[in-house]
């Protein structure tokens, strides 16, 4: 049965990223939770998608400056709600026996990795028990790498659209990279469904991952298609036309 993943909680549903959207998704049965992680300079491990505030939240500049007064005083857009840390998204999160996490580990405004940041990620993660029901995700091939060096113990997936894989390469090759590297391997649905026979030749699609579909009618194909797991601003819906599919 495919899996089904609430993206950045339910970012279509309730602000991305947020605890009350996390609380929120929750209640609708996901199997797991998809959710992005920064490092700031002043140490603080932070669940925020974009390496700007700009986008998401009532103030600008990078995510990597906040202190920890100025993230308390920081609202997420259309919201009374604050950039939370890690720590507190998984005390939320940890209690749900049976959720998988899918803990994406960005980069920062310039494009690099954040010094240290697979290891403390991964650290907070054990600290709650959960290094069994999480994947330390990314694009970023060398963070990957990153992630099985300092805990091998928890399981990978790779993210990548139809131009991030020409950059490695094409398809084989990145496949060849990533293969030893990582359970899952996530790909946007158009690059995916365009190419579901070559990339199926060569990966199985009990571990691929489809992001981030939204539409009824993409919903229920790459379910027919029995593809492993599917990632979902609507998980809610995503659950519904699940639940209607034959046994």
């Amino acid at each position: 049965m495919t899996a089904i993943n609430g993206h950045r909680g339910a970012r279509n549903l309730w602000p991305e990223n947020s605890l009350p959207g996390f609380r929120n998704a929750l209640q609708l049965g996901c199997d797991a939770i998809e959710f992005d992680v920064h490092l700031t300079d002043a140490g603080e491990l932070v669940v925020i998608h974009d390496p700007l505030l700009d986008r998401t939240t009532d103030s600008t500049g990078p995510v990597r400056a906040l202190t920890p007064e100025t993230r308390r005083r920081t609202l997420l857009k259309d919201s009374d709600t604050g950039v939370p840390t890690l720590g507190e998204v998984l005390e939320v999160l940890a209690p749900v026996h049976g959720l998988g996490l899918h803990v994406e580990i960005k980069l920062d405004a310039a494009g690099q990795p954040y010094p240290g940041i697979a290891a403390r990620v991964a650290d907070a993660l054990i600290a709650h028990g959960l290094e069994r029901r999480a994947h330390l995700t990314s694009f970023d091939v060398g963070t990957l790498r990153d992630c099985a060096e300092v805990a091998p113990s928890i399981a990978r997936l790779v993210s990548a659209d139809a131009d991030w894989v020409a950059r490695q390469g094409g398809l084989e090759t990145f496949l060849g990279t990533v293969g030893h590297l990582v359970d899952i391997v996530a790909l946007r649905h158009d690059y995916l469904d365009a190419e579901w026979r070559a990339i199926t030749a060569l990966w199985p699609k009990e571990r691929l991952c489809a992001w981030t579909v939204n539409d009824a009618d993409r919903i229920r194909h790459f379910l027919d298609l029995g593809i492993g797991h599917l990632t979902s601003d609507r998980p809610d819906l995503a659950l519904r036309l699940r639940s209607t599919e034959p046994a």
